[in-house]
């Protein structure tokens, strides 16, 4: 990798769930456009997700999944590093060395944790300690920019005060990130004109066949109201829920003229956007298809084996600050 560009880092929370469009535009897409402009670290954070996962087989089968809809969606592993988490045991001995520098009072001020307790749910010590293994996943490896949403930012603010506190006590071991926070490629809309969610049941999935596409296309609700001139301009038009996804696919001189000639054809409008979007998926779905189990693991692999090179050199300064060299 270049020494001169600057280090980014990110994680994969294997948590489970079938990728959708509004995943692929954005999150994905945002990540796959910029990570070629870095220094880029990229990590299964498979030892974040046993705060929520309690099937082994479960962990294993969204390990794999979420891998393989990365590498078919673009990512390149030759341009960056990619790796597994728990791969790296260096993350897990400086989380516990945070632990050690930083109170409980700031670890209850995690979103995660005050979110769980207001609900009046218990939170297991993982989730609690949480934010010192998301600050080592990150300063670990002296890393400069952390793309994050809005809602994210508490989570550099961690790894800053982590490094920070750490510096303080040994000495300037650490660098203090920066957050690149993203700004979301517009909301994309779901089939009911929401935010697209599977919490909402309202996605078009990312890999799904033509079939499972054209289903989800067909249930986009068109509002029954008088049919006006269609524009991209005028937002109240029946068709917009179709169009607002339409976009991601078209330029909007090309949707125009289609939606023009279409004013009030809602079937043809699906129907071309069915195929608009299965020709833009096809060649992702047939590539995750030839994915193996496998060349996962090989990709895995390798990225751990080139992770630990840089994490083992960091700790091992860090071991000798503190004392456990002798």
């Amino acid at each position: 990798m270049t020494a001169q560009k600057k280090r980014l880092l990110t994680g994969l929370k294997p948590t489970g769930g079938s990728l959708h469009i509004g995943n692929y535009f954005g999150a994905l897409k945002p990540f796959l456009d910029m990570y070629g402009e870095y220094d880029s670290i990229l990590f299964l954070a498979d030892l974040h997700a046993l705060t929520t996962v309690r099937s082994g087989e479960e962990l294993r089968a969204n390990s794999f999944a979420i891998v393989r809809d990365y590498l078919a969606a673009g990512f390149d592993p030759s341009k960056a590093l990619l790796f597994k988490q728990s791969d790296v045991p260096e993350h897990a001995e400086l989380a516990w060395i945070l632990e050690c520098l930083v109170t409980v009072p700031f670890l209850m001020q995690a979103h995660a944790y005050k979110d769980r307790t207001a609900k009046g749910e218990e939170a297991n010590a993982g989730l609690f300690n949480y934010p010192m293994l998301m600050a080592a996943d990150i300063i670990l490896y002296d890393t400069d920019i952390v793309p994050v949403g809005e809602d994210q930012r508490q989570h550099v603010e961690y790894a800053r005060e982590a490094a920070s506190k750490f510096n303080n006590a040994y000495g300037a071991t650490f660098k203090e990130p920066q957050g690149k926070i993203l700004k979301e490629v517009a909301v994309v809309p779901g089939t009911d004109g929401r935010k697209m969610s599977k919490s909402y049941g309202n996605t078009i999935p990312l890999f799904g066949t033509k079939d499972e596409i054209a289903k989800a296309v067909m249930s986009i609700v068109t509002d029954s109201l008088p049919v006006l001139p269609v524009t991209h301009k005028n937002e109240t038009f029946p068709a917009k829920n179709v169009y607002a996804i339409h976009k991601l696919f078209r330029s909007e001189d090309e949707l125009e003229k289609i939606y023009e000639e279409n004013r009030g054809k809602y079937k043809n409008l699906k129907e071309i956007l069915i195929e608009d979007i299965d020709a833009f998926i096809a060649p992702m779905r047939e590539k995750r298809a030839l994915i193996t189990d496998d060349v996962v693991r090989e990709v895995l692999a390798h990225g751990s084996e080139k992770a630990r090179e840089i994490a083992s050199a960091k700790m091992k300064e860090v071991r000798q600050k503190i004392g456990l060299e002798l």
